[in-house]
């Protein structure tokens, strides 16, 4: 086949693959809108991170056929994960209350009420939240297994060990790269 013909052909498939691929989503995800008050989550799950701060889930993966997830988190105590890697995600923070230290690569960044930032995927990062209470949104494109692992993390009675963590981490398609950051 002539390069010409080839590229022409491929291009010609485009449109095909592309209805294809907006089908599939259309076919599976929400088609309802919905409300989620304030103090609850999607499903009226419980998680709270350490016993004692809630990550609610607001926009599930079951909305969006796995392409988003959207948490709210109250956060009561100091401090943050580790060092990680989301080798498939792409990470949003809101912050609504409170002021939070953001590591980006080498990049540090401090946020307050009404900040952004942008966390991309296969980028180390961890933030830790330095005032005694915070509040936030925040968002996982696509959503991965970031519902389970929180839910995990919301599951146990103490804090796991540094080794425990990191394979908790892992089996949720993420990778702890460092420790917390130190504020």
């Amino acid at each position: 086949m002539k390069r010409k013909e080839f590229i022409l052909s491929g291009l010609a498939a485009l449109p095909v693959v592309s209805v294809l691929a907006k089908g599939t989503t259309e076919k599976t995800q929400n088609k309802k809108g919905f409300v989620v008050k304030a103090g609850q989550s999607r499903f009226g799950e419980q998680t709270k991170i350490g016993g004692l701060s809630p990550n609610d889930i607001k926009v599930s993966t079951k909305d969006t056929d796995g392409q988003l997830s959207v948490f709210e988190y109250i956060g009561k105590e100091k401090g943050g994960p580790p060092l990680h890697v989301h080798p498939k995600q792409n990470e949003i923070f809101f912050i609504l209350e409170g002021e939070y230290l953001f590591q980006v690569g080498e990049e540090k960044h401090q946020l307050k009420a009404g900040d952004t930032i942008f966390l991309p995927r296969n980028v180390p990062h961890t933030f830790a939240q330095l005032t005694e209470t915070g509040k936030m949104f925040f968002f996982f494109q696509p959503a991965g297994k970031m519902e389970d692992f929180f839910r995990k993390m919301g599951s146990l009675s103490s804090a796991p060990s540094p080794q425990e963590g990191a394979k908790i981490f892992e089996a949720h398609e993420m990778n702890v790269v460092g420790p917390p950051l130190a504020y």
